[in-house]
């Protein structure tokens, strides 16, 4: 065996060696054992020597040949033994909780993929990408696919069946037993046209200066009075207002009464505001009393009054009817007392009655809020009698009775059936026309403002998938004729033709979009009562010129206007309207400061005309033409500038003037060929600036147009008008 195979085996017999001892170096740790040297039974361990040693033994080479010939074969393959395959992990697939109406965004997260992923899996499949949002909602089929092509499986998500929840609204007591039942004043709307004398004749029953005090003499919102008359009979009146702005208030006060003063004025007959007075009573189911107002007057002709109601289906007793019909003069106050006794006899006929036990069932007249007292309601009470302490439920608020007050601001302890009074206590100011109920407690009011709360929100979310789902049809259907003109088309030639047919839609929504930003009116609208805001609100949904500006109503609400009101204002870049109410000096200031405009009317008539004059300044102004002069051809030529031939018109002015620093028209047969500016414009051979009435002159235009004769020039100037809302409110 040569030199350099001794070398060899020598090394490789050291570091075998070497790991045996690194292995017993590791077990000793294990066990926490002191480390020793381990020796070869065979050999020491030494530096590896370039030259062999004479003590070497046979031995010596056994050990190191065999280690040699381990270390020379292939894979050390040991006879009847052979090498086991590596073992495989098995890849479990991840699951993606997947449910109904998932859209593209819901899909990704539910994958904890981005939305790309989700548009890649859909690629070579039948949906149309381009159309597809973030929020538009799959498909059930779409949904398993995109999954499928992800290298996962699905498995539908257990819904959390909400447990329905018990229903803890307070509802009316069942019909009182008749004996209990004892008589009760009438209630009465007076009802009619604006300005035919309603709040004049309630005036004069009760003696009073509610009209002079009313801004503009015109009743802003309901009143509900109590009114001794002198036999000693009660007439509780609830005075209604009469213009457009407040027929649903109109409407609100016939739900509680019992007989209707109608009142139309003797010269003016029936009106508009008549006819629904008419339609309200016929609705509530109501007995209409005819009072013929300004019988006094001249012109007055009672019986043409008569008459025309008959074709509205009110008969008077005349004309072999049921109607009472009393001529009256509520200014200077006659023959009010044969209305009064119209009333009483009426409401002895209905035999009017009600149970004055029991828990307290009424409804709400008006709300407001006020700074000292917080929200007050004016309410007309029809079962139970209320009293200081007692739980009251109306719509999504609730109160505990601190204080009543009657028509003339003095306190009172109790509120009879049918006897209007000023409730304090409200937690959040109720809606007007709300009905209340008496309950046990503070909690059972709780109970109930929430499940209302409850039942209206479901109720809404009810409503928003049914037009969610009506949509979502609409565009599927849209979306199949779509798919039907196209499915003829490859794949790139139906990419394109949707391309060219969504490409001039997405020019029209970006210019849309921008001038939206431009054209929209944020507005807050403030009143002093509820039924004022409600009123306003009813004429702003009349408006109908979202195409020239939009009207926005961003907030709406009671009391004064409040730093929120002006934040907000801020916010929107919106313009704050207050009816009836006020804003401190400190507001001010600060609105001053944001530069929020603050607007503040007693009369709606203004606030809704200032609203329109606000409209309109936000329209851009229109351009219109004045005509200056007027010339016709009369003669056609060309010159030669430079290498090009121009043409030019031979005229005569026949009106005005032309001025050549303004714009001209060529008109033939009436349509207009061209409008712009001339480059040239002679008088014989001068160059003119302004040529008159009966002159002639050459002219060419900054267009290479042939002329005609008998063509028409016409010199223009354009200017800028201020255009004007189109809605009309109705007033």
């Amino acid at each position: 065996m040569n030199r350099g195979m001794m070398l060899k085996l020598e090394n490789l017999v050291q570091l075998r060696c070497a790991f045996r001892q690194l292995h017993s170096l590791s077990y000793r740790k294990i066990h926490r054992t002191q480390w020793k040297p381990v020796q070869s039974s065979t050999y020491t361990m030494r530096p590896v020597q370039l030259h062999p040693q004479p003590w070497q033994t046979n031995a010596f080479f056994g050990v190191a040949l065999s280690q040699y010939r381990l270390l020379a074969t292939k894979e050390g393959k040991r006879p009847g033994k052979r090498k086991l395959p590596p073992i495989k992990l098995k890849i479990e697939r991840q699951e993606v909780n997947i449910q109904p109406r998932m859209t593209v965004e819901d899909l990704a997260r539910a994958m904890d993929k981005d939305i790309d992923h989700v548009y890649e899996a859909l690629l070579l499949t039948g949906v149309a990408l381009d159309s597809l949002e973030p929020d538009s909602v799959l498909e059930e089929v779409w949904i398993k696919e995109v999954v499928k092509k992800s290298g996962m499986k699905y498995k539908w998500a257990k819904l959390k069946q909400e447990k329905v929840r018990e229903n803890k609204d307070a509802v009316k007591r069942p019909p009182a037993d008749p004996a209990l039942l004892t008589p009760r004043p009438p209630v009465v709307t007076i009802l009619g046209h604006v300005d035919h004398g309603k709040t004049t004749l309630l005036d004069s029953l009760r003696k009073t200066q509610v009209a002079a005090m009313e801004a503009g003499g015109i009743t802003q919102h309901i009143g509900a009075f109590l009114v001794h008359l002198p036999s000693g009979e009660k007439i509780t009146f609830l005075d209604t207002p009469g213009h457009a702005a407040f027929s649903a208030m109109r409407a609100r006060g016939t739900q509680v009464t019992d007989i209707v003063i109608l009142v139309v004025a003797a010269e003016d007959g029936v009106m508009k505001q008549t006819i629904e007075s008419i339609q309200h009573a016929k609705n509530a189911k109501v007995p209409i009393i005819l009072a013929i107002n300004k019988c006094d007057k001249p012109e007055a002709d009672p019986e043409r009054v008569k008459k025309e109601l008959l074709a509205h289906d009110v008969v008077c007793e005349e004309y072999g009817g049921d109607v009472q019909a009393v001529h009256i003069s509520a200014l200077k106050g006659e023959n009010l007392m044969a209305l009064a006794e119209a009333t009483v006899a009426l409401a002895e006929v209905l035999e009017l009655k009600a149970d004055s036990t029991g828990l307290v069932e009424g409804t709400i007249i008006e709300s407001r809020t006020d700074q000292g007292r917080g929200p007050i309601t004016t309410a007309i009470i029809q079962r139970g009698t209320l009293r200081k302490g007692y739980i009251l439920v109306a719509g999504k608020s609730w109160a505990k009775v601190r204080l009543m007050f009657d028509e003339n601001g003095k306190t009172v302890d109790e509120a009879t059936p049918s006897m209007p009074v000023e409730i304090v206590g409200w937690k959040e100011v109720p809606s007007a026309g709300a009905e209340i109920l008496e309950v046990e407690s503070e909690q059972r009011a709780r109970e109930v403002v929430d499940w209302r709360n409850y039942a209206e929100q479901q109720e809404k979310i009810k409503q928003d998938m049914e037009v969610i789902e009506a949509k979502q049809k609409e565009h599927k259907d849209a979306y199949k004729k779509e798919r039907e003109s196209l499915s003829n088309l490859t794949w790139r030639q139906r990419k394109a033709a949707l391309y060219k047919t969504n490409k001039h839609l997405i020019v029209m929504r970006s210019k849309e979009r921008v001038e939206s930003d431009k054209n929209v009116l944020p507005v807050i609208v403030k009143g002093d009562v509820d039924g004022s805001t409600e009123a306003i609100l009813n004429i702003l949904d009349s408006y109908n010129a979202d195409s020239e500006c939009e009207l926005d109503v961003i907030h709406f609400g009671v009391g004064d206007v409040s730093e929120n009101d002006i934040n907000l204002a801020e916010t929107f870049k919106g313009v704050i309207y207050g009816f009836s109410v006020n804003a401190n000096k400190s507001i001010q200031q600060l609105a001053a400061k944001k530069g929020i405009k603050i607007k503040l009317h007693n009369i709606i008539y203004h606030l809704i005309e200032d609203l329109k004059d606000e409209l309109s300044s936000k329209l851009p102004p229109s351009v219109v033409e004045h005509i200056i002069g007027e010339a016709s051809v009369l003669t056609t030529f060309c010159v030669t500038v430079g290498k090009s031939k121009v043409p030019v018109a031979g005229c005569r002015v026949q009106k005005g003037q032309l001025d050549r620093k303004l714009k001209f028209k060529l008109i033939r047969n009436r349509d207009v060929i061209w409008k712009g500016f001339l480059t040239s414009l002679k008088h014989h051979k001068d160059d003119a600036q302004v040529i008159k009435t009966g002159m002639d002159c050459g002219l060419s235009l900054d267009k290479n147009i042939e002329f005609n004769i008998g063509d028409e020039i016409i010199c223009y100037e354009e200017k800028e008008v201020e255009r004007t809302i189109s809605w009309d409110p109705g007033f």
